[in-house]
């Protein structure tokens, strides 16, 4: 599989951002492998927060939640899926299949040996995070989901498909533009830069482009078998569950109430909803959405 790699100096000097960079090896598939970039930041011997990112972002989202999450003890792990952040990129976009993600995501997860791990996800990193919960329940103690969801193959709203023929349309991918669209505060030019950071041009952006296209929202797509059966593992998903939802998002809005109806640990779970964020809610309201998930754990 051939990719590409960000040049490290696309990454200095960050706002907000100076950990350390860690890497791993994983299979591609395609009897080659792929450098995956991750933060891992607090106490090794504390619980685990496996924080998962969506489109198109990185782990540069996480960068408010993560001093609340360790300052309560917390260990965090935000892994840059494949084709983000500075994870490699391969370059093709029929590289890019959903079983792929959940398989990348998987390796990570086993290379590092979480157990008894806090899913946080959102958008893309519900999609996968949720199929990887349900096919590794042993590892997981508990999840957090935020502006995401698990599609069964049916539509997903005109919003959604709004955003998935503008993403193929567009001439040139202004992934800066794109977390200014899904957040209600106004980004700086210094963190627009951040989030485009990973991408030097149009050539290291195949993943951004594919993944709009990969949400199974037709009968017939391939990853719909496989994420029935997560499903059929979460509604018997007796854990805690809770659901953790900016307020000004039209793409999931109304998710958070499924997975109350669906998921059995989500019963009687002090669900929130983030006022004043949008779809990238850890950008709008990391700290707060940062010490929902603190208070969660210490209470299961």
């Amino acid at each position: 599989m051939d990719y590409l790699r960000t040049p490290d100096d696309r990454f200095t000097d960050l706002p907000g951002f100076s950990y350390a960079p860690r890497y791993l090896q994983v299979d591609d598939t395609e009897g080659g492998s792929l450098r995956v970039h991750y933060v891992d930041e607090g106490p090794r011997g504390g619980p685990v927060v496996l924080c998962l990112h969506g489109e198109p972002s990185w782990s540069y989202l996480y960068r408010k939640m993560i001093p609340v999450l360790t300052a309560a003890g917390l260990r965090v792990v935000a892994p840059d899926h494949p084709g983000f952040g500075r994870s490699d990129k391969p370059t093709k976009p029929e590289d890019y299949t959903y079983a792929r993600f959940v398989t990348w995501m998987t390796q990570v997860i086993h290379k590092l040996d979480l157990t008894d791990a806090t899913l946080y996800c959102q958008d893309w990193g519900g999609l996968i995070g949720l199929r990887i919960v349900a096919e590794n329940p042993d590892r997981f103690a508990r999840v957090v989901a935020s502006n995401t969801f698990l599609p069964k193959g049916k539509s997903a709203g005109d919003g959604f498909l709004m955003w998935q023929k503008m993403s193929q349309e567009m001439e040139t991918f202004d992934v800066g533009s794109v977390l200014q669209m899904g957040t209600v505060t106004d980004l700086d030019p210094a963190t627009l830069a951040a989030y485009d950071a990973p991408f030097p041009d149009e050539s290291f952006k195949a993943g951004a482009r594919r993944f709009p296209m990969l949400v199974p929202i037709s009968p017939d797509d391939p990853a719909v078998p496989a994420n029935l059966a997560a499903w059929a593992v979460l509604e018997k998903w007796t854990k805690p569950f809770l659901t953790a939802f900016g307020d000004s998002d039209p793409v999931t809005g109304g998710m958070d109430a499924y997975f109350h109806a669906k998921i059995p640990g989500a019963a009687g779970q002090p669900h929130t909803t983030i006022e004043k964020a949008g779809h990238f809610c850890q950008e709008d309201q990391g700290q707060r959405l940062a010490e929902v998930v603190v208070s969660f754990i210490e209470a299961t």
